[in-house]
């Protein structure tokens, strides 16, 4: 086939990322349509990647009827992730999700089951897994440079979300576990070929119960420990209480060695400045004083290999490895609703789907 058609749904803070990617691959790549119900969020968008050609929406479900594409990336609010991707999946459409994959372990399911009846992929944008300096940190691990790895301690945090829709559960399905800690999980659960065992978990409790954020519905720091199949463990957390920019960091442990990946303050670029650099690291609060500004922060967070992968993935029809799923996504929002169950009733849950 020729280039790969895209329609994007959304044109704010997530489809920019994405953007991004197509922008870098327009050899393989073609934006046709965008849909926002603010127009001048997807002209500005466009505008800034050079997109031309492409028709403008404001209802996704106008776009996705209308707009002769072959994959429709999904780059909405979490509560608009389940419609949409039903819609697109009844027309025959491979599609992109974001994280999480819906807001229920019921919605997921039911996207997972009806792709697979209708015969089309979902690609789920789990940008850890493309990120440049982890997958040199799982080739080092893969040739045995810390010897047999046990143990992971994965966290991604920053001051809390600005975004009205992750103040309330119905529209974003959690808190912070289920905004940032679903990298962690996803990431996880893909290093492991999703066989886990069991998994305990303690959260703020959300609300007034919240450490900081006493206006958010879900929780605003939570932590789970999960124990695999094959005897190793991981720490994941994911919190809103982490001021100075976002934080992805990944530590592995070997029984020879250690490796240690700072995704986001690793920057090659180290400054001070009186009044301010005009951008350092996503979520930054202040760029004032000492900071490490980021020199291309959606390729080295994995989201301009996602894009590529995914494209690639779609102009062959063909299914993604695993973590990039629908089923991937699926497992990791079943692993989130254990960890919030535990955290609740106080005890380990055990995995009911794996064999003894």
């Amino acid at each position: 086939m020729g280039k790969v058609r895209v329609l994007i749904l959304g044109a704010a803070f997530s489809a920019d990322l994405h953007a991004d990617g197509y922008a870098r691959i327009r050899d393989k790549a073609e934006i046709v349509g965008i849909a926002d119900k603010d127009q001048s969020r997807v002209k500005a968008l466009a505008e800034r990647y050079g997109f031309t050609g492409y028709k403008a929406y404001e209802d996704y479900k106008d776009a996705i009827e209308d707009c002769e594409c072959d994959l429709v990336d999904i780059c909405l609010p979490n509560f608009l992730h389940y419609d949409p991707a039903l819609l697109a999946i009844e027309k025959g459409r491979n599609i992109i999700s974001e994280k999480p994959l819906a807001t229920t372990v019921e919605h997921a399911q039911e996207m997972v089951d009806r792709a697979k009846a209708k015969g089309v992929h979902i690609y789920y944008a789990e940008d850890w897994l493309f990120a440049p300096a982890i997958n040199r940190a799982l080739e080092l691990i893969d040739e045995g440079s810390i010897g047999e790895l046990k143990y992971m301690r994965l966290r991604e945090a920053h001051s809390g979300s600005h975004s009205p829709f992750a103040q309330k559960i119905s529209l974003c399905g959690g808190g912070s576990m289920i905004h940032l800690g679903v990298h962690p999980v996803c990431f996880a659960l893909a290093m492991k070929n999703n066989e886990w065992t069991e998994v305990v978990a303690m959260t703020s409790g959300g609300g007034d119960k919240n450490m900081i954020h006493k206006g958010m519905e879900g929780e605003d720091w939570a932590t789970a420990i999960i124990r695999f199949k094959d005897g190793t463990a991981a720490t994941l957390e994911g919190n809103y209480v982490t001021y100075g920019g976002m934080e992805d960091v990944l530590d592995f442990y070997g029984d020879t060695g250690c490796l240690h990946v700072d995704l986001t303050f690793s920057s090659a670029l180290n400054g001070f400045s009186q009044k301010g650099f005009s951008y350092t690291v996503e979520k930054s609060e202040t760029t004032v004083g000492w900071a490490r500004p980021a020199v291309d922060e959606k390729y080295n967070v994995g989201y301009a290999a996602e894009i590529e992968t995914f494209v690639d993935f779609c102009a062959k029809n063909a299914e993604a490895n695993v973590g990039m799923r629908g089923e991937d996504g699926l497992e990791a929002l079943k692993v989130i609703n254990y960890i919030y169950q535990s955290a609740k009733e106080g005890r380990a849950v055990k995995n009911p789907n794996l064999e003894a």
